[in-house]
């Protein structure tokens, strides 16, 4: 990354602390939006990562300059098994070390990928006359360019398939996933419009739901949209899918700065304030600043976890292990919050309340590390793919039982209508009468 585009993130970051404090929701939005966009657009790069599977894969090669290919001895080399044990070797050895030798002398060289009874992962190397050329001076060429389509078998057998094995089904679960969405949206959409147009002391907390809820669906669109090209040609859009991250990053941030301040709030307003006040999001500075605090830490692993996963997607990343400690820590932070509420609440319509909503919060931050430990059992090319499709839906849910519990008039309105911010139970020391 340039000088410029850390100072970019660097000012971003302030933007994004002075936006949290002052309570605006759209400038939060877009500051946290362009900090993505720069970070990933920095650290894109063009790493190809592909796992075959199946007896009749592919790999074809175009070739743009055929004659400058011949007169640098242009090659590729796939290696199934490159690893340090090639490292006490000079580079002729490990060249020779290659499964599969790919001549760039022709316009176009199709490959057949031997039977892999499971899925597998080659790397790929480009090599020439002068790559092992230790000294002496080393002519001046063009750039030599050439594409790569790799395919697997599809489900008739036939190498048309673009899809890498643990990419497969993505392209349905996202379809399936948008159609839940639409479906949704269409029963939801009237009785949620009343409430946020109707307000209310927990108005902003509807609107982070529904804005964060809104952008998982922005993100899902932007991926099938990517994966629906991908499917045809191999390439798809990336800058699609560069969106599709930070529409996923910016949801999931927004979210836990709301859980947090919320938890926060109610923590520190115990007993400070008047307990016929309704139920509110209470946004003092200590509470905003601990909530804050958690935003710009996930932030900054999240950022750092794209730019490993962009180095090397195959390997799982410190920035990934540093996320989910992150995210047992404040599910521990949240329960100790929500269980000292709770010890000390005699309502059972209130303690009903606070376990649903510890429910929601508890499902939101353990889903990605249960999941992650789950995923052991599976295939190496299941694992991202399980992770992934079951962090989407376990997120959605926890929004949905959030929004229920929010939206019922049985138990949101009556709870914000006895309570404040807090909720819990008070005793009056002059005449030992209970209040709320």
């Amino acid at each position: 990354m340039s000088v410029f585009s850390l100072f970019c993130v660097l000012l971003v970051f302030v933007f994004l602390e002075s936006c949290f404090f002052f309570g605006s929701l759209v400038c939060f939005y877009v500051s946290l939006l362009i900090l993505f966009v720069i970070f990933l657009c920095c650290v894109l790069s063009h790493f190809v990562y592909f796992c075959f599977v199946g007896d009749n894969g592919l790999l074809v090669c175009h070739v743009d300059n055929p004659a400058l290919a011949t007169e640098k001895e242009s090659r590729l080399l796939l290696f199934q098994n490159l690893n340090s044990n090639l490292d006490n070797l000079s580079c002729s050895e490990r060249l020779a070390k290659a499964q599969l030798t790919i001549s760039l002398s022709l316009e176009e060289h199709n490959q057949s990928i031997p039977h892999q009874p499971s899925p597998s992962t080659w790397q790929l190397v480009y090599a020439d006359r002068h790559t092992c050329q230790e000294s002496g001076s080393i002519p001046s060429h063009a750039d030599l360019t050439f594409t790569l389509l790799l395919f697997n078998p599809d489900s008739a057998g036939n190498p048309l398939e673009h899809f890498s094995a643990e990419e497969a089904g993505l392209h349905s679960f996202y379809f399936l996933l948008l159609l839940a969405y639409f479906i949704t949206c269409c029963i939801y959409f009237r009785p949620l419009s009343q409430a946020l147009r109707k307000g209310g002391p927990m108005h902003g907390v509807l609107r982070v739901l529904t804005a964060a809820l809104a952008l998982q669906g922005v993100a899902a669109l932007c991926n099938y949209v990517h994966l629906a090209r991908y499917s045809r040609d191999g390439a798809g859009f990336p800058l699609m899918a560069v969106q599709a991250k930070c529409w996923d990053m910016v949801s999931e941030v927004s979210v836990l700065y709301m859980l947090l301040s919320l938890c926060m709030g109610w923590t520190l307003s115990r007993g400070r304030k008047p307990q016929s006040r309704p139920l509110q999001w209470e946004r003092s500075t200590p509470s905003t600043a601990v909530a804050v605090g958690g935003v710009l830490t996930q932030g900054l692993l999240l950022l750092w976890e794209q730019y490993e996963h962009h180095r090397d997607p195959s390997q799982q990343s410190r920035a990934g292990l540093l996320l989910l400690a992150l995210r047992v820590g404040l599910a521990l932070l949240l329960a100790s919050i929500l269980y000292q509420i709770i010890s000390t609440e005699r309502s059972t319509l209130k303690r009903d309340f606070y376990l649903c909503f510890a429910k929601g919060c508890f499902l939101w931050f353990l889903c990605h590390p249960v999941l992650s430990l789950m995923s052991v059992v599976f295939n190496e090319h299941q694992k991202e793919k399980v992770v992934t499709i079951g962090v989407i839906l376990c997120r959605s849910i926890s929004m949905v039982t959030l929004y229920q519990l929010f939206l019922s008039r049985s138990l949101y309105w009556e709870v914000s209508s006895l309570s404040s911010v807090s909720l819990p139970l008070t005793m009056s020391r002059t005449n030992h009468r209970g209040r709320y």
